[in-house]
């Protein structure tokens, strides 16, 4: 391998373009194998890159370059002056290739090359080549768009007005007589419009910048310049694309469907606040009314419709999925919209762009609202068999989302147009989403392998609950303004309108109920749940209102409805396949049926609803299957027990008939101790409210419209894959229901609204100083994490302190722990040239991070202060053709003289950099703490300030009295699970979820005492607490990384505001403590009056008044005071056990909170 790389660099040492581009190629090749092949990339930088060599030896040299994993910062000064001179060189070729090579520039050396090359780059533009102008073209328009970029213009005037200028000839550059030079301009403004939007380009381009106001502001300018340059000259550029070769045609879609639709909509507007330009007069209105945005809207339209029947897939796709961002605009027409969708399922019926399967689904249901009803209702059967072939689970349930969606909003808007006096339209009900014979077959099956059945009906009841709900703001334009607006068009802003809806979802899914679905209950929860809410809101306990009662004949109608709904699924119960959905459908029967409007001449029946019901609590209490997936013995029973208990204490009649079954239940050798004492108090219930009608507690058996079952269980030992499949189906129809119903507002939105404050605009982290006071070199840094990636961004700042300029600063940054260098090298340099006395540079560093381990960057400066002071002269009269000395000479360079090396005190990054929050339910997070093997205790001790009064347990429900030294906790990278499980005076457990970047988990809990419940009436102005972190992880390098220095895993959670506690000092902590106290109560004790003095006063007293007892009295009243002394002394607190006043104490504390809560609540207490 040795001699094959010495014959490529021989051969690239040579003066011949054909051995230099063989021996490239052959560079290439063993690049591609994987070989390093850096010493051939720095022969090929010195000998072609600095070098005149043709065209094609430059681009291979420049793709070598790109492969290669590390270049030194001398090679790449050496690439940069290479490529400022090629362009300036004859061969437009040539310096087409040294273009192309400008995005491969690294950001740190990017600014410097484009303002030392600034002129020839905009000279490239005007050049005759066609070739040349393509170049310039794709190579800016991909580095323009970038985030680093923004940035340096962010600190550069002059380079934003030159990028601004270039950003000009692009746009122009659409218009070029060169088929491929207007391609790839209508591509580039493209992606600047993408970019605005996603900054997907900035992701895959590496280092994650902060956005500021001002980078906002610079590239909301590039984008209102380009949109009112694509505005003023559509019907050009619609000319141009015309002209086009058909493949190309796709490229110039969407930047026209942008630029007029953001006129068109008023988005521009919004861009240009942002940009800064309002002021000025570059801001003026283009238009000057509506007519002129529906006609150019309507001209870009037609321009497009034709492609619409093209043989490429790819232009039909494209065409079709704009023509549905143009239908949504003021004005536009469900036709466009229509004939998009329709192109687009006829790719999808052709089989063709399968590719795209995803995105086609994706496109049709988002702007299904954008077509009439009868379309959307003739494409509902045919949408559900297309989502349920879909393969990615969460394209799937956002499509059943927007189908559901849909539906319900088709639904209330035909009803409430008949309501208004319009014509019915047949198919608009929710049953005709199961109309077809495939989706109506598996949703009356018992069994099914399928999934799809469960998604439909969960995202079906979701979506009921979130109609339920107050509806978003109406915004005047953009794509939920319509689906909003039918929504509340429907229900009439009504409070109950949705229930005409909900009612019809719980009657066209009543077969799930029967449903075997391996153990799995998600949807059937979600079923049962909605079913409880209806019954609860129309009172199916009181029967069908009457007119006369003032109910309305829609109430009426609805009621009975739900009235014989309960009646069909009494007579399922009989059908239902496990007895976990039985106990569970029995619980959300018996709740709410109508027991009064029973027939008494029927209760011998068989068929009675009331013996149905206790006839199957009959078949689950004496269940004697013990299978985790079809029953949960002891909670079936527990629900069993609970509806027999509420059932038969509002009717007389399910009180004699449930008496039997649970004398029966409570004799028989299945009931355990428990649930024997239970079926006593039960009956002891039920024969009170029996023998004592008139005198029941009104709030015992009230129904409340909870549904208090869930998938959700606390099996530790048993891992169950039903429940499992549960968790996950559900997480995956929450997230698609939420950000369909309830989407995060635009970042537009949000930095018009809050501008500087938003979210969006961050603030950079903290800088470090690394220098010394007395350094002649001032560095400071902080980091940006980038978790997605893997990445950590060290971002310097180095100032020269001395009065001369310096010529080169190298900054060596070393890597401990778990960081590794982007390509590959030990350690990274970064070169800084001419630093002028006290002007800030900036340079950053990018980093990954392998795995969860401590790490740290170790920053090194060298600064050569005697840099260029002499030269190598070469004296002599030497042939020009001479190679060799020629090469001598291209290769002088200055002498670099001795360096002064500073060596700053070590970056180091936080453990807690390295998590994430991870959103996790309580239940499930007490089901899995168990399961995490490794497992690390510590105590730590804080500080907080607070006077005696402030502190006070009436203070706590203002201010939280727990952690309050410790503020910066709730800013780390952790999901706090629940804020206080033991939320009293006394103490406090708060529970925390993270997960490592690499995939393991993080679980910590955190003991302790609040600060009101100690030193509270001493006034204390500053007062240490100790609290207990324990931390579990799945993992035990995690926790062995933690323990290995407990301190500084302290202070990257709280910022240095806990100090670590060893075990031997908090338990002569504790023992200090119980001393004093011993102490105290021993002064208390001596400092209490001797009961005898009242003895012997009253027995003065008695002598001074002159009365005589005889000594039998005398004797009794001593034992009598004797006696009563002894009760007084068993009755006082200190003779209570430690266990017993901690006990009292905690009890009253929390009948003190709940009583608070449920005053600040107003809660219904019975």
């Amino acid at each position: 391998m040795d001699i094959l790389f010495a014959q490529i660099q021989a051969d690239l040492r040579s003066n011949d373009a054909l051995r230099q581009s063989g021996a490239l190629l052959q560079a290439l090749q063993q690049s591609a194998a994987g070989r390093d092949t850096a010493v051939i990339a720095r022969t090929a930088v010195e000998e072609i890159v600095a070098s005149p060599a043709s065209a094609v030896c430059k681009k291979l040299a420049f793709d070598l370059i790109r492969s290669s994993p590390r270049l030194t910062p001398d090679l790449w000064d050496s690439v940069s002056s290479g490529i400022k001179s090629d362009l300036d060189f004859p061969d437009p070729d040539v310096a087409a290739a040294a273009v192309s090579f400008l995005s491969a520039i690294p950001s740190h050396l990017l600014s410097s090359l484009i303002s030392v090359a600034h002129k020839q780059i905009t000279s490239c533009f005007d050049s005759s080549s066609d070739n040349l102008r393509f170049s310039i073209t794709e190579t800016l328009g991909c580095i323009l768009a970038r985030d680093d970029l923004v940035t340096l213009c962010e600190n550069n005037v002059n380079l934003l007005d030159r990028v601004s200028a270039w950003w000009r000839r692009i746009g122009a550059n659409m218009l070029d007589p060169s088929d491929a030079v207007s391609k790839v301009a209508f591509e580039s403004v493209g992606r600047l419009f993408k970019e605005f939007e996603s900054k997907k380009m900035s992701r895959l381009a590496g280092d994650k910048l902060v956005d500021s106001e001002n980078s906002v502001a610079i590239r909301s300018n590039w984008v209102s310049a380009m949109v009112d340059f694509v505005w003023k000259r559509r019907n050009s550029l619609m000319s141009r694309a015309l002209v086009l070769p058909v493949e190309s045609f796709r490229a110039t879609v969407f930047p026209l469907v942008y630029a007029v639709k953001a006129v068109a909509s008023g988005s521009i507007e919004a861009i240009r606040k942002l940009s800064s330009k309002v002021n000025s007069g570059e801001g003026e209105t283009l238009v000057s009314g509506n007519a002129e945005k529906f006609v150019g809207v309507s001209d870009v339209v037609m321009h497009l419709l034709p492609f619409l029947e093209s043989l490429d897939p790819a232009v039909i796709f494209e065409v079709a999925i704009n023509m549905l961002y143009l239908a949504d605009v003021p004005g536009g027409k469900p036709e466009w919209a229509s004939a998009s969708i329709i192109a687009i399922l006829t790719l999808w019926d052709r089989q063709e762009f399968s590719s795209a399967r995803e995105s086609i689904v994706r496109a049709v249901v988002t702007n299904l609202h954008l077509l009439d009803l009868n379309t959307q209702v003739s494409l509902f059967k045919r949408l559900l068999l297309m989502v349920r072939n879909l393969r990615a689970e969460s394209d799937r349930m956002h499509a059943l989302a927007c189908i559901c969606r849909t539906a319900l909003c088709v639904d209330l808007f035909a009803k409430e147009s008949v309501r208004r006096g319009q014509k019915p339209l047949a198919g608009t009900d929710i049953a005709s989403l199961f109309e077809d014979v495939r989706i109506k077959e598996d949703l009356h099956s018992v069994t099914s392998k399928s999934l799809f059945r469960e998604e439909l009906v969960a995202s079906l009841v979701e979506s009921c609950f979130q109609l339920s709900l107050p509806l978003p703001e109406q915004r005047s334009s953009g794509m939920e303004s319509r689906v909003i607006g039918a929504l509340a068009y429907g229900t009439g802003y009504g409070a109950l309108n949705w229930t005409e809806s909900a009612l019809e979802v719980v009657e066209v899914c009543r077969p799930c109920v029967r449903w075997d679905c391996e153990g799995r209950t998600y949807a059937i929860d979600c079923y049962l749940k909605l079913l409880v809410r209806l019954c609860h809101i129309y009172d199916t306990r009181g029967g069908v209102k009457r007119v006369k009662d003032g109910a309305s004949q829609d109430q009426i109608l609805n009621e009975t409805r739900l009235q014989n709904l309960q009646r069909e699924l009494v007579k399922d119960l009989r059908e239902v396949s496990t007895p976990r959905i039985s106990a569970r459908l029995i619980w959300a029967l018996a709740e709410h049926i109508d027991l009064e409007g029973l027939d008494p001449l029927l209760a011998d029946d068989p068929e009675d609803p009331l013996n149905i019901i206790i006839s199957n609590m009959h078949k689950v209490l004496f269940n004697v299957d013990s299978s985790a997936m079809t029953t949960n013995r002891l909670q079936d029973v527990q629900a069993i027990l609970l509806s027999a208990q509420r059932l038969g204490s509002r009717n007389a009649r399910a009180g004699q008939l449930l008496t039997k079954e649970l004398e029966e239940f409570r004799n028989n050798s299945l009931a355990d101790t428990v649930n024997k004492h239970q079926c006593r108090l039960i009956l002891q219930r039920i024969k009170y409210a029996t023998e004592h009608p008139d005198y029941r507690w009104a709030g015992v058996s009230e129904a409340r419209g909870d549904y208090p079952f869930s998938h959700h269980k606390l099996t530790v030992q048993f891992y169950e894959v039903s429940a499992a499949q549960d968790r996950r189906l559900e997480g995956l129809v929450h997230k698609a229901i939420l950000e369909l119903w309830r989407p995060d507002p635009n970042e537009l939105t949000l930095l018009l609204s809050k501008k500087t404050d938003s979210t969006l605009l961050k603030i950079p982290p903290r800088a470090i100083t690394l220098s010394g006071s007395s350094d002649p070199c001032y560095v400071e840094a902080y980091h940006l994490a980038d978790p997605s990636d893997g990445r950590i961004s060290l971002h310097l700042k180095v100032i020269n302190l001395t009065e001369i300029e310096l010529n080169r600063v190298d900054i060596q940054v070393g890597l401990t722990g778990a960081l590794y260098s982007m390509d590959g090298s030990p350690q990274a340099v970064r070169q800084l040239r001419n630093i002028v006395s006290q002007d800030p540079v900036p340079c950053s560093i990018t980093v990954g991070a392998s795995h969860f381990e401590r790490c740290a960057l170790w920053v090194q400066v060298l600064y050569y202060p005697f840099y260029g002071t002499g030269t190598i002269d070469y004296d002599g009269d030497y042939a020009e053709e001479d190679a060799q000395i020629m090469q001598q000479k291209r290769s002088s360079k200055p002498e670099l003289g001795e360096p002064v090396i500073l060596r700053c005190q070590p970056y180091k990054i936080p453990l807690t950099e390295l998590l994430l929050p991870h959103k996790i339910s309580p239940v499930e997070y007490f089901r899995l703490w168990p399961s995490l093997p490794a497992m690390a205790e510590y105590t730590g001790t804080y500080t907080y300030e607070g006077s005696g009064f402030m502190a006070t347990a009436a203070q706590q429900y203002d201010a939280s009295p727990f952690l309050r030294g410790l503020k910066s906790l709730d800013s780390k990278p952790f999901h706090k699970v629940c804020s206080h499980i033991i939320r009293t005076v006394a103490g406090f457990q708060l529970c925390y979820a993270a997960k490592t970047w690499h995939g393991g988990f993080l679980w910590m809990m955190i003991f302790g005492a609040s600060e009101v419940s100690r030193n509270v009436d001493l006034g204390d102005e500053t007062t240490t607490m100790m609290c207990k972190f324990v931390v579990r992880a799945s993992d035990a390098s995690i926790t062995k990384e933690i323990e290995s220095d407990l301190q500084g895993w302290l202070d990257d959670l709280t910022d240095g505001g806990c100090e670590y506690m060893p075990e031997d000092e908090v338990k002569t902590a504790a023992a200090e403590r119980l001393r004093i106290s011993m102490e105290r109560i021993a002064l208390l004790k001596a400092a209490k009056p001797r009961p005898k003095m009242d003895e012997s006063d009253g027995e003065e007293q008695e002598g001074s008044s002159g009365e005589e007892l005889d000594d039998e009295e005398r004797e009794r009243r001593r034992k009598k005071e004797k006696k009563k002394d002894e009760e007084d002394k068993q009755s006082t607190l200190s003779k209570l056990t430690a266990e017993e006043v901690e006990h009292r104490a905690l009890q009253s504390a929390v009948l003190q909170e709940w009583h608070a809560l449920c005053k600040d609540r107003d809660t219904k207490v019975y």
